[in-house]
């Protein structure tokens, strides 16, 4: 993406006061603008929980149920 918006030339562009001011009723030219160069934000965007994670937390609920299971049938 190499798009490149120039700044508008003061002496060509119509609608300007001598001094660069924009007189009532006109649109100001328009400006370059930044988005070119930055980076797609929805590139590095998380898909969610992997499989590994998800099994080891099955797992850790599993062995806490199973201690307080053991730790009530032995009272």
């Amino acid at each position: 993406m190499s798009e490149t918006h120039p700044d508008p030339d003061p002496r060509r562009s119509p609608g300007l006061e001598s001094g660069g001011g924009v007189p009532p009723g006109e649109t100001p030219p328009g400006e370059s603008s930044t988005p070119a160069g930055a980076p797609d934000q929805n590139a590095n965007t998380p898909s969610g929980w992997g499989p590994v994670p998800l099994v080891l937390l099955l797992v850790l609920a599993v062995l806490v149920a199973g201690f307080f299971i053991a730790y009530a049938v032995a009272l």
